[in-house]
């Protein structure tokens, strides 16, 4: 399976893609996005199984590039790893078709709770 990691930080894709291996999913394709227009993009180009996304990013932040895929008609499994977290943004990734929200800092085994049953 493939899975976008998208993230403005570099320095936390590369700690989102230790954790994935750490949860035993480093056999996965993964590749990554800068910021929230190069997600979108990339979902559009790539076609990736799995979105892993950042909320706070330049160009669109994450909510948005959820809520323009599905306009768009993709239903991708998409998701959150974000260090911030209010009811109201659960609440609208939930709305918008979140398939997780993940709160920093974050482990190996939360990532596996949450992974497995999507990526198996």
């Amino acid at each position: 399976m493939k899975i976008l990691i998208a993230d403005d930080s570099r320095v936390m894709r590369q700690i989102v893609v230790r954790t994935l291996r750490q949860a035993g999913f480093g056999d996965h394709d993964l590749v990554e996005a800068a910021d929230g227009k190069e997600a979108f993009d990339m979902v559009t180009a790539e076609k990736p199984d799995l979105v892993i996304s950042d909320w706070n990013m330049p160009q669109m932040t994450g909510i948005e590039v959820l809520r323009q895929l599905r306009a768009a008609g993709n239903n991708v499994k998409f998701g959150f790893v974000t260090s911030e977290s209010t009811p109201e943004m659960k609440s609208a990734a939930e709305g918008a078709g979140a398939a997780f929200f993940i709160v920093k800092p974050f482990t190996a085994e939360r990532f596996d709770e949450v992974f497995a049953p999507i990526l198996g």
